[in-house]
């Protein structure tokens, strides 16, 4: 498949996993049959192809519209050391939001240089290590932050690069848990309160900090490119003030992530088509002003690696309830994908080792924890499940490992990643003895 496509989500959300002629679907040319026997399940799988020509999509978006850029994977998608080494081989930097993921970052092999620490309540402990390994760039996110870093820069005798976030007022139209760049958020500096012009005069006083830019993020999964161009042109505004007034070395904008992906079979726009949109809005906005484009720097994370991902479940017990509904159990569930319980995510699935069978009824897949809203997808269309069959969940490579939990001690899924029939394990599957390894005994217990 030509990487030109990859980022046109009209086709379908499970059109770019084929089937082989045993009717089993296929996840970068391995056979999910296959994946399931040797790996275990639930099991995440990733078509590391498309991961990568995703990300060429993007850079040559970018490359067509002749504007200097960086991309920067944001790492709170999935982050695993071998997810940081695959983005970084492919040019993106990568952004980390607490201490763990930097450390996998850099534990991965990637430079500091590339990294950009982004979070609104960073810990001395988390700056100090950010500092100490020569981070590239730190969003500075609160007054309380600017003071922190001035103390451990003028401590450790090194300057660091920073990016002053604001809340732009801009609501993107998306669930309000990940809505966050509208007046009422717990990130950034509130622009219509004059926040970002005490932010900026503040850290012009700070001789160990280089003000580079400014940074906004107004959400995730958007598809309307509208939410964008508004932002651009608060962030134009924001931006000459801060050369002028304050005269800052400016020669960033970033203007975040939260592109959307397609979940189910309804239609999505291309998120090229909106990429595109962000980065002429941007110079739009800049043209109008009279100034030169600076370089643009954007966040994505789950655009290029959330419809990559397949999760494999084992089909275990049913329930039907005449008239009512029917129930489908798996062996995961919100231990691995808190999605659905948090703000009611749609999925797309189907039996990856019955392919040709027709869907004629409609089954809930539900969750092996012991909770009733542990449910994966309500009302899905399958054929008939049996038990040992294996289910297919699409669209799960972003926000399901990183938000995975040990809640009932169940351990976490084992991930692997797919390329021209070939499966590598990147991250081992938990035992139970994993899930109690930390803990400490109130006594030694007896015999």
């Amino acid at each position: 498949m030509k990487s030109e496509h990859l980022l046109d989500a009209r086709t379908g959300v499970d059109a770019h996993f084929p089937r082989n002629a045993e009717g089993h679907l296929l996840i970068g040319g391995v056979s999910a049959v296959h994946l399931a026997l040797q790996f275990g399940t639930p099991l995440i799988a990733y078509d590391e192809g498309l991961i990568r020509d995703t990300i060429r999509a993007f850079h040559r978006v970018f490359q067509e519209e002749r504007v200097p850029y960086q991309i920067s994977y944001a790492s709170k998608a999935f982050c695993t050391m071998a997810i940081c080494q695959l983005v970084h081989e492919e040019g993106l930097g990568i952004d980390v939001v607490s201490g763990g993921e930097l450390y996998t970052a850099l534990a991965a092999g990637v430079p500091a240089s590339k990294l950009h620490l982004h979070g609104n309540n960073k810990t001395p402990e988390e700056l100090e290590y950010a500092i100490e390994s020569g981070i590239g760039a730190v969003i500075v996110d609160n007054f309380d932050e600017i003071d922190l870093l001035a103390e451990l820069t003028a401590k450790a005798g090194r300057p660091v690069d920073v990016l002053v976030r604001v809340a732009p007022g801009v609501e993107a139209h998306t669930h309000d848990y990940i809505s966050t760049g509208q007046q009422d958020s717990k990130f950034g500096f509130d622009l219509a309160s004059h926040q970002v012009q005490e932010a900026f005069a503040r850290l012009k006083g700070v001789e160990t900090v280089r003000v580079i830019g400014i940074h906004a993020h107004i959400g995730s999964q958007i598809f309307d490119v509208n939410g964008f161009q508004l932002l651009a042109e608060r962030m134009a505004a924001v931006y000459e003030q801060g050369l002028r007034d304050f005269e800052l070395p400016f020669s960033v904008l970033n203007l975040g992530g939260g592109f959307g992906i397609q979940y189910t079979d309804e239609e999505a726009p291309p998120v090229a088509d909106l990429l595109r949109g962000v980065i002429r809005a941007a110079k739009a906005a800049f043209a109008a002003r009279g100034m030169a484009v600076p370089t643009l720097w954007i966040e994505p994370g789950r655009s290029i690696v959330g419809p990559a991902g397949v999760t494999l479940y084992r089909v275990g017990t049913r329930k039907i309830i005449p008239g009512v509904r029917n129930y489908v159990a798996i062996d995961g569930g919100m231990t691995d994908n808190p999605r659905l319980a948090l703000y009611g995510a749609k999925y797309h699935a189907t039996l990856a080792n019955r392919l040709p069978d027709v869907p004629h009824r409609p089954w809930s897949v539900a969750g092996k924890c012991c909770e009733s809203g542990d449910m994966l997808i309500w009302d899905l269309p399958l054929a008939d499940p049996e038990p040992g069959d294996l289910l297919a969940v699409f669209a799960t490579g972003a926000y399901t490992y990183a938000m995975a939990s040990h809640y009932n001690r169940i351990p976490k899924p084992a991930v692997v990643f797919c390329r021209d029939g070939e499966a590598k394990l990147v991250v081992r599957r938990e035992t139970w003895a994993d899930v109690a390894r930390l803990d400490e005994p109130l006594r030694e217990p007896g015999p």
